[in-house]
């Protein structure tokens, strides 16, 4: 009698411990690709980020460099398969005169970088270093141009700067600061945040201006063009994004800019660290209105352009805390837990699904600076679980997407709920299918059964990315404590696949 009982309470224990999720991929796929631009990044003249996390200067002798580049970052982010990096900013760019950081660098001006810290701007990083760091990446270039404080001949110089071959001013100005080939940028950004740092303009306002620079860019000495990005909304401002396409002929824009970032209050965003579970759930509520903000922007753009010929490029989206103790508060430096790898995680895979429309991304930021995927000092480098978790993700770039039925089970906590399981899939080039999935619930494991329709597979191999606390980062000291091993907690029988994963974790598979 006691041991049916006892064997009984156990059996209950097991099943109120893990969540149940089923979901049924159609492995034949879709006609529609993930853009590897999806897996973008962003690097803004704000604290570390690139002075001291891209570059340390020419002349620097203790840390290894391509000039004045860090040759352990220039790695990393080539191991991610970047696709493309945007600069100068941000809010930075609006303040932005390129013809700055061009020439002699002891020659250069230098100005106050007024939003982030009130630092002196020495300008020795400019467009020359940025646009060869990009060729060493072998990545795509994204200009944000100067449109709060700047003009739209400014503007116009820029592009012939760097894009036309030769025979104009611009071209030959290139040319005697020593590079006789232009770059070829596509990704150009009109402004940055119109409805705040970037000017405090209206929907109206700005549509006229962005018509203004769109006009005298052009095919911007490309050929078949460059892609022109407009200043989109923040959040659920969707009157922005109606405006927009509303007043801009389609002709002249090919992306609009959507920001967003899990901040559950921006007047005491929180720590980094130090967090507790309620603290958790918040951030992960605001990080999954993602899903909510695509969906509901891409249908206002789909009234105005059901042929889905604009992008929608998410070119600032990430984790934003409180600085960590003892660091300038205008610098943003930030550490980087468990918490940032359910972030990036669960966002991937939004995107990766609306991929009709989302088109690229940018997170926020690189090196040194919110959600960053590496984290620098002096010497001294590390990955955080946010760069392991764009590491095996770069499996989704540029595959074909398999649509997925998810039936989840929640996360709750108090009365507020959260779906728990995230996933996106994909198929790539050389057949292999890819499934990864996100267990944001903070204490319970996922029994996740997957039903496979359309194919059949006979290898299956994964990785996980998990650690014992929600709160764990990689430190300068111990920079290996999170790192993805292999995961072989799952099992294919014909055609049903089925996993348990654990709480706050990110699971990759393989099937072959």
């Amino acid at each position: 009698m006691n041991k049916i009982f006892i064997s009984g309470v156990l059996l209950l224990c097991s099943l109120i411990s893990y969540g149940q999720t089923s979901i049924i991929m159609d492995a034949k796929g879709s006609d529609q690709q993930i853009s590897r631009h999806i897996y973008g990044h962003f690097a803004e003249h704000l604290g570390r980020s690139i002075y001291g996390g891209f570059y340390v200067g020419e002349d620097n002798t203790k840390i290894p460099h391509v000039n004045g580049v860090r040759k352990d970052v220039i790695a990393a982010l080539k191991n991610l398969n970047i696709p493309n990096l945007r600069w100068p900013g941000g809010c930075f760019a609006d303040t932005y005169h390129w013809k700055d950081g061009i020439g002699p660098k002891d020659q250069r001006p230098t100005i106050v970088n007024t939003w982030w810290g009130g630092v002196t701007e020495n300008n020795s990083f400019g467009t020359h270093d940025f646009l060869n760091l990009c060729e060493v990446l072998e990545t795509e270039p994204y200009l944000a141009g100067n449109v709060g404080s700047g003009s739209v001949q400014e503007m116009m110089d820029w592009v012939q700067y760097t894009n036309s071959k030769e025979g104009n001013p611009m071209s030959k100005l290139r040319q005697e600061n020593g590079r006789a080939e232009p770059w070829q940028v596509k990704y150009w950004g009109i402004g940055n945040e119109p409805w705040g740092c970037g000017g405090n303009m209206d929907a109206e306002f700005y549509a006229n201006f962005y018509k203004q620079y769109a006009t005298y860019m052009a095919e911007g000495y490309l050929e078949g063009g460059i892609y022109r990005i407009a200043s989109g909304p923040a959040g659920d401002d969707y009157n922005w994004t109606e405006v927009l396409m509303k007043k801009i002929p389609l002709s002249l824009m090919e992306g609009i800019a959507l920001h967003h970032y899990a901040v559950t209050d921006w007047d005491a965003k929180g720590p980094s660290t130090t967090f507790d579970e309620k603290q958790y759930f918040g951030t992960m509520r605001q990080a999954l209105l993602m899903n909510e903000l695509v969906e509901k922007h891409s249908a206002v753009m789909d009234k105005y352009d059901p042929e889905k010929k604009i992008g929608l490029v998410v070119d600032e989206w990430g984790g934003w805390y409180e600085v960590e103790p003892g660091t300038n508060p205008g610098f943003l430096y930030q550490q980087n837990t468990m918490r940032d790898a359910m972030i990036a995680g669960a966002t991937l895979n939004i995107f990766n699904n609306h991929s009709d429309r989302v088109r690229m991304a940018n997170l926020a930021q690189t090196v040194n600076v919110l959600q960053a995927v590496i984290l620098t000092d002096e010497e001294k480098m590390l990955l955080t679980p946010t760069y392991h978790v764009m590491e095996m993700y770069k499996v989704h770039q540029d595959a074909t997407l398999l649509p997925l039925q998810v039936k989840s089970a929640e996360y709750q906590l108090g009365d507020d709920k959260l779906q728990a399981v995230w996933t996106s899939a994909s198929r790539n080039k050389q057949g292999v299918t890819h499934i990864s999935l996100v267990n944001v619930h903070a204490s319970k494991a996922q029994e996740i059964s997957i039903d496979i329709k359309g194919a059949s597979y006979k290898k299956l191999s994964g990785r996980i990315l998990r650690s014992r606390n929600l709160q764990d980062y990689n430190t300068f000291e111990n920079p290996n404590l999170i790192t993805p091993k292999a995961f072989k907690d799952a099992k294919l029988r014909g055609n049903t696949l089925s996993l348990k994963v654990p709480p706050f974790s990110v699971v990759v598979l393989a099937l072959e």
